[in-house]
């Protein structure tokens, strides 16, 4: 059973000085490259089907390093295959649906979603209106309290009413999701506040704090760890 929340307040964008600091992605991949000692002893995987969705913005080109090391450690990866995520979360997650519901069928088992920011949206709303066909999931800096008026993209979506998307996704929230959940997020993310990239809706959810920025995420060696641990269940 999901927690009973209460409204969240007090929630905050992410501050100029973490979206600035998002330009420091080529130095961050330096840093990364030095930390591929995490890799050393990661457990291989079960072969089971693993399904990447990209964030706004992003398209699959933006999951193929991690995508690449998935497949690496033994597992069935595929890309959303809807080409570039354009913020269409209610139509994404229907469109998604059927695909990933072919996927199940042929696979005669549940899928795996990892998703990044507003794909981690996406595998989350997939799940809890398909719940059969999906097995886990993991978020990266995925913006689950709040929406789009805690994010540096605001602008973007002016003219929408941010309060009432808000009240959406808090009731959306507390119907709760039934498949375990990994939710990563770090406090540098210039992008996604980190005050509403955790999950505090469901007890199974395990938030875990990393040092990256939000264009880091999907290429820190720490976090891909975390994902090859969780996936063969040694969190």
């Amino acid at each position: 059973m999901p927690r009973d929340v209460p409204f969240p307040e007090g929630l905050k964008p992410p501050s100029k000085l973490a979206t600035l600091g998002e330009l420091a992605l080529p130095f961050d991949m330096i840093r990364f490259g030095l930390g591929g000692y995490h890799l050393i002893g990661a457990p291989r995987g079960d072969g089971r089907s693993v399904v990447l969705l990209p964030g706004y913005g992003a398209s699959e080109l933006s999951m193929r390093p991690l995508e690449a090391y998935l497949r690496h450690l033994g597992y069935n990866v595929r890309d959303w295959g809807m080409g570039r995520n354009n913020g269409r979360v209610a139509a994404d997650v229907e469109r998604f649906a059927a695909q990933a519901a072919e996927w199940a069928k042929a696979d005669s088992a549940p899928l795996t979603l990892i998703g990044w920011s507003l794909g981690g949206v996406i595998a989350r709303e997939t799940a809890r209106a398909y719940p059969h066909l999906v097995r886990e999931i993991i978020t990266l800096g995925t913006p689950i309290i709040g929406g789009p008026k805690y994010t540096a993209l605001a602008q973007r979506f002016a003219g929408r009413d941010f309060d009432a998307i808000e009240r959406d996704i808090h009731a959306r929230n507390l119907k709760g999701l039934t498949q375990p959940l990994t939710v990563i997020y770090s406090d540098r993310d210039g992008i996604v506040g980190p005050d509403i990239a955790v999950d505090i809706y469901n007890h199974q959810a395990r938030n875990i704090k990393v040092d990256a920025t939000h264009l880091g995420l999907g290429i820190a060696p720490r976090v891909w760890r975390i994902i090859a641990d969780t996936l063969a269940g040694k969190s």
